[in-house]
């Protein structure tokens, strides 16, 4: 069913209710005393001739936890590669690489070159993997992507199932959201990187985008939008305007009864009461030595909450040269680890 735009006022009014009590100086103060601890892992880390990249938020189920993760053999561009999953026991420093999750899509299809930056979520008994998909560039000949920043759009796909192992069917062959279609709109050319969130009754799915008009000029003019759902399988209404800028990497998280965000570009914390205005917030934390393509351990991903505790570990990227491998980081706090 849609969601009216009556039903979105009703709800972004009662979070403004509920969020009010918390002001964005006191989150602020907060994040100034942040800084990140890394330390490198097993079974994900690095690995010669192996890129693995663009983890997800980490999910605990029972006393394992999981990370899925694009993998590819000897590229370290983000449009190729499939999805691929690990466990830990140790809250993240030694993983258990299990296999690939999903693979390529149908021949023709919109992931049909290559399935990346997967997301996870638990909601109504089942796993819900979503992920970002893209197919060889429309009108090339030999049916290859050329990343011409132009033709080759992204679009978001989702598959269930009644595991964290999978086995992760698609629920269609077509994506659960599209690029916008008219040329202006900031999401026109990219959707990708998704960040799951479930408040009020509804399930947000934050992702990013980038304009068709700004196409040439690359990732620096990414920016984070949000779309609403009353089912994790959508379908997906967009709210249709960007709400936080230089956000080339999507990572957000429960802060209190509102929603924090780390933003890539400008390496700052951000906030909003409402999960929706960042902007006016101007919270702007410096992150120190911020984690690149980081996913946050959320228990709130299996246990939805009102208010949630906040950032403190999760597993990020780091480039080498032409490989990519994953490392955990660590939320440090006035030089003192934060523990559960």
């Amino acid at each position: 069913m849609q969601i009216s735009k009556r039903h979105l006022s009703l709800v972004f009014f009662s979070l403004f209710l509920i969020s009010s009590g918390i002001s964005a100086q006191d989150i602020k103060n907060d994040f100034t005393v942040i800084s990140f601890k890394y330390d490198d892992v097993t079974g994900i880390g690095y690995e010669k001739d192996c890129t693995r990249r663009d983890p997800s938020d980490v999910l605990k189920v029972g006393f394992t936890y999981y990370v899925y993760y694009t993998k590819v053999y000897g590229r370290a561009p983000g449009y190729w590669g499939t999805l691929w999953y690990a466990t830990s026991t140790d809250e993240g420093f030694n993983w258990k690489e299990q296999g690939e999750i999903l693979g390529l899509g149908k021949n023709g299809t919109f992931d049909s070159q290559a399935t990346f930056t997967p997301n996870i979520l638990y909601a109504e008994g089942k796993y819900w993997l979503y992920y970002t998909g893209v197919k060889p560039t429309p009108g090339n000949e030999n049916g290859e992507f050329e990343n011409n920043s132009t033709t080759d759009i992204t679009a978001l796909g989702l598959a269930v199932a009644d595991s964290p192992d999978g086995p992760f069917i698609r629920l269609s062959d077509e994506p659960i959201l599209k690029v916008s279609p008219e040329p202006e709109k900031f999401d026109s050319y990219r959707i990708d990187d998704t960040s799951l969130l479930y408040r009020n009754g509804l399930y947000w799915l934050y992702y990013k985008g980038r304009s068709r008009i700004h196409g040439q000029g690359g990732p620096a003019h990414t920016q984070m939008g949000v779309a609403y759902s009353n089912s994790p399988k959508g379908p997906f209404d967009k709210l249709g305007r960007p709400i936080l800028t230089g956000s080339h990497e999507v990572m957000i998280w429960p802060q209190g009864t509102g929603v924090a965000a780390l933003a890539s570009m400008s390496s700052t914390f951000e906030y909003a009461a409402d999960g929706i205005d960042f902007t006016s917030n101007s919270l702007a934390a410096k992150a120190e030595n911020r984690p690149h393509a980081p996913g946050a351990y959320r228990p709130d991903l299996t246990h939805a909450v009102i208010t949630g505790e906040g950032l403190r570990w999760g597993i990020s990227m780091v480039h080498n040269g032409n490989e990519a491998y994953l490392l955990r980081y660590e939320i440090k706090k006035n030089d003192k680890q934060i523990t559960e």
